[in-house]
């Protein structure tokens, strides 16, 4: 079992930084990648950013040159640091780990263990 724990979500106006963490733990032997998404209220879960085990990056386009994805290996910690929000980004973010070889695609469906989430609000 891989347990997942985000923080660093909060209230910021347009325009301003967040830098997401997630710590994951557990028996992450097999788990190919870590990822980003992110769930406004009304809509779907939507794929934010990925990692893979090798480093290779995937990022939605409209979040790419905004948006970085990094771990920590060390800290067994991922990050998503957020720069010039917009306040469509506001939603909930997950954290999350995929096994299968392809989850660089960030389909919710190939990820098996998700965080609990933490709030990002956006105001113009």
């Amino acid at each position: 079992q891989v347990q997942l724990v985000e923080s660093g979500g909060g209230s910021v106006q347009a325009g301003g930084s967040l830098r997401l963490s997630c710590a994951n733990s557990g028996y992450t032997y097999g788990v190919n990648c870590l990822g980003w998404f992110r769930q406004a209220p009304g809509k779907e879960r939507e794929g934010v950013a990925a990692i893979d085990s090798d480093g290779a990056l995937s990022y939605v386009d409209s979040n790419e040159g905004r948006f970085t994805i990094s771990q920590d290996n060390a800290k067994n910690t991922l990050y998503l640091q957020m720069n010039s929000l917009k306040p469509e980004d506001t939603a909930l973010y997950y954290c999350a780990a995929g096994r299968p070889a392809w989850c660089l695609r960030l389909h919710r469906d190939d990820y098996n263990y998700w965080g609990q989430g933490t709030q990002v609000t956006v105001s113009s």
